[in-house]
């Protein structure tokens, strides 16, 4: 019966139903758009040669070292200019939740993609460019669903950090209240004289759930896709 009623004032009382939405929204959007782009860059470093192919690829392992709090304020300034040129990504937007994230996703799941690539034998291009198939049917006929359990693994990591991030909500979303994002709302119930324990608990669970259950559904390709990895 607690459990019930702390449920619905989250709901209800505190307007989570939106935040859980605009969660979804980024969190989503930055799986599919760092999906796709990490498996066309991944497809480029892997199977062609050009210049400063090196330089890009230890470009990515430098970004993972940059800590996400120390570029927090520059891309605080960015998102404020870009805001001004490009409607939609400035302060105050989901776009400015999901750029970022797309950002410090990229690196880690182009690398990581790259070896699954490289795993695909170039017979295989060879034989199906013989038998007729041009190379973006190759592409998204062929090597794309071989990729899925690397897509997999790397889209999980990018769900999780989209999912649970507080600081770029925290530092982007200044006035819009209602474009705020779960880990945000959780804040309402914290109060100077009482926390009310009870809406934190059903907020937390709100928060935990999406997550098992998008584990529940990748599961056996995760476990796939990080041998792959490994191997890789």
């Amino acid at each position: 019966m607690i459990c019930t009623i702390n449920n619905h004032q989250v709901f209800v009382q505190q307007d989570f139903g939106r935040y859980f939405v605009n969660s979804l929204i980024v969190a989503g959007a930055v799986v599919v758009l760092s999906a796709l782009i990490a498996f066309l860059a991944a497809t480029a470093v892997a199977r062609f040669r050009f210049r400063f192919r090196t330089t890009l690829l230890i470009m990515f392992l430098i970004a993972q070292m940059v800590p996400v709090e120390a570029l927090a304020i520059p891309m605080f300034f960015l998102m404020r200019d870009l805001g001004t040129a490009v409607p939609g990504v400035g302060l105050n937007t989901l776009g400015s939740l999901i750029l970022p994230h797309l950002a410090f996703s990229l690196p880690f799941a182009i690398w990581m993609l790259r070896g699954f690539v490289k795993a695909v034998p170039e017979t295989l291009e060879e034989a199906a460019m013989i038998d007729g198939a041009s190379r973006s049917r190759f592409l998204w006929q062929v090597l794309f669903p071989l990729m899925l359990p690397g897509l997999v693994a790397t889209s999980v990591f990018s769900f999780i950090s989209a999912w649970n991030d507080f600081l770029f909500p925290k530092s982007f979303i200044i006035s819009a209240t209602e474009n705020s994002t779960l880990p945000m709302a959780l804040l309402v119930f914290f109060k100077p004289e009482q926390n009310d324990w009870g809406g934190i608990m059903a907020g937390s669970t709100v928060m935990t759930l999406p997550v098992l259950v998008f584990f529940v559904l990748v599961q056996r390709r995760l476990v796939s896709g990080l041998a792959g990895a490994v191997k890789g």
